[in-house]
């Protein structure tokens, strides 16, 4: 039996061309779902994009209203009584202010065993 060396490369490419092919597309798939860029890293990507963004508009609301409170300390005198009396115990002329001693914890019974 003669080998036909010229016609090898075309046999196996017959041979085993589609079941190559077959192996290459999978790789692919599995790449396309599972590599560094694939379909599960974007998501996880995007699901971490929509968390920072939520934080970063509790952020930013938090900021205004931080922005607003030194704003009334910087120009409302209510608010600037309103912390002078809580804060600082302070009163205005004539005002009496009493303090009451805190309310003492209830004791809890012992366990009987």
């Amino acid at each position: 039996m003669k080998i036909n060396w010229q016609d090898l490369p075309a046999k196996l490419l017959h041979s085993l061309g589609r079941p190559l092919l077959a192996i290459f597309v999978v790789v692919l798939l599995v790449h396309d779902v599972f590599g560094t860029h694939g379909y599960l890293a974007t998501r996880r990507k995007q699901q971490e994009i929509k968390r920072v963004n939520t934080a970063l508009e509790r952020l930013n609301r938090e900021n205004a209203a931080l922005e607003q409170d030194v704003q009334d300390l910087k120009t409302d005198p209510q608010t600037i009584r309103k912390i002078a009396r809580e804060e600082l115990g302070l009163a205005q002329p004539g005002e009496v202010i009493i303090k009451l001693p805190a309310p003492q914890p209830a004791a809890t019974p012992a366990a009987k065993p």
